[in-house]
């Protein structure tokens, strides 16, 4: 049989692209057993095959002439501007030129590419990198129904016919990762949560990886006043659990104040600072202690945050309009938005004081999982899509896949 190829990012570089394809490439392996599943990578990833040097020009070479000896089934590529954009001597980056290359190279196999940024509006830049895309790469995967649209938008304005190779297809979140509430103590003990004596027995929970766009102040600059609230509304002690670790130094500075604000609430005993990494079964477990999570993102095309939340069935709040933050919390209608900070208060209001609320949001997140974004659903999405790329290379031509832009 031959082998499908996965080329991404991959750990231990600490990327949420990576974690991605990570979890992914459980469930492609699990659609299809009986082909070997490679992993193509950068240098810093533990890979099969770990041989993506961005600091040189051809880096795309030698994954052709891995490819070529792989000969595989399906090439499936998950893409992010950064990870494949080489820089010269002068500091001046190529605009993903090398990433065009890599496609041209692979056009005698099945080819399917999955951009995790497609801004609903493209620079032009973006545009042309997008469509240019498309005509190389057999299927081209986007994760929501806008994107497609607002892609459409921008294409025919341009005087470009519309790409009819083009997939809608969620960003999938794991269906085996929940936990009752008779659960939850041990789950606390298990990461060291006890550790901390006075936390208390309600958390809101703040998860993930610590960048500017998470924006984690807009939260803790509110937080005293609204625990205060809902101690008085409720009679109950709720703390803020901020969760997480820094990954990209160039965000030290809002790292540092992010982290600087929890520890003044957790010296007022109203929050814990709890340092991990996010990846693997632990992501999981930090946010199942939480009654709720909040995601401040300010940008965003789409979240894995936001997948792990819906994984584990919790109400939450988010940005508004937010592209596919938006998108899902309106399809799921899982989540709560705000747009500025009263409004934040007032749904975390709502949803500390409301144990109804918080069950209804849980169980509409529940039916979203099951019924459009389990993982087992967008693995047989991305077979179909090996399928079509197939297809393409045996008729010579691009596949036609029903597309309902706007």
């Amino acid at each position: 049989m031959q082998p499908i190829v996965m080329i991404s990012s991959w750990p231990m570089r600490l990327c949420g692209i990576g974690t991605f394809a990570e979890e992914a490439c459980e469930f492609i392996h699990k659609a299809h057993p009986d082909r070997d599943l490679i992993i193509i990578s950068h240098t810093d990833g533990n890979s099969h095959y770990p041989i993506i040097d961005m600091t040189r020009s051809d880096w795309w070479r030698p994954v052709v002439d891995v490819v070529e000896e792989l000969d595989p089934y399906a090439i499936h590529i998950q893409h992010e501007y950064g990870l494949y954009e080489y820089v010269d001597e002068r500091g001046v980056g190529d605009r993903n030129e090398g990433f065009l290359d890599l496609l041209e190279g692979l056009r005698p196999w099945p080819t399917i590419v999955e951009p995790h940024t497609v801004h609903g509006r493209m620079t032009p830049d973006e545009a042309d990198f997008v469509y240019r895309v498309a005509q190389l790469a057999d299927v081209l995967l986007v994760k929501a129904d806008y994107q497609l649209w607002r892609m459409n938008w921008t294409f025919t304005q341009a005087g470009w016919q519309m790409p009819q190779n083009i997939m809608v297809v969620p960003h999938g979140a794991r269906p085996d990762m929940q936990w009752g509430p008779d659960e939850i103590p041990r789950l606390r003990e298990e990461i060291g949560l006890n550790e901390y004596p006075n936390l208390a027995p309600h958390l809101v929970g703040l998860v993930g990886w610590i960048q500017s766009n998470k924006r984690w102040d807009i939260l803790t600059s509110i937080w005293e006043e609204v625990a205060a609230e809902i101690e008085e509304q409720t009679g109950e002690d709720w703390d803020l659990l901020a969760a997480g670790a820094m990954r990209d130094p160039n965000h030290t500075l809002d790292y540092e104040n992010y982290r600087g604000s929890v520890e003044v609430l957790q010296k007022k005993g109203l929050a814990q600072y709890y340092e991990f990494i996010p990846r693997g079964q632990i992501y999981y477990k930090v946010m199942a202690v939480c009654d709720f999570i909040v995601l401040p993102s300010v940008d965003e095309t789409q979240s894995g945050t936001l997948a792990r939340i819906i994984a584990m069935n919790k109400p939450y709040i988010t940005t508004a309009p937010l592209e596919a933050l938006t998108s899902q919390t309106l399809e799921s209608e899982g989540g709560l938005l705000f747009t500025n900070r009263e409004m934040l208060k007032k749904q975390v209001l709502r949803l500390a004081t409301d144990e109804q609320l918080r069950m209804k949001l849980g169980n509409k997140l529940k039916t979203y999982l099951n019924d459009v974004v389990s993982w087992d659903i967008v693995a047989r999405q991305y077979s179909e899509a090996y399928e079509y790329a197939n297809q393409a290379i045996e008729k010579g031509k691009k596949p036609v896949i029903t597309v309902r832009p706007l």
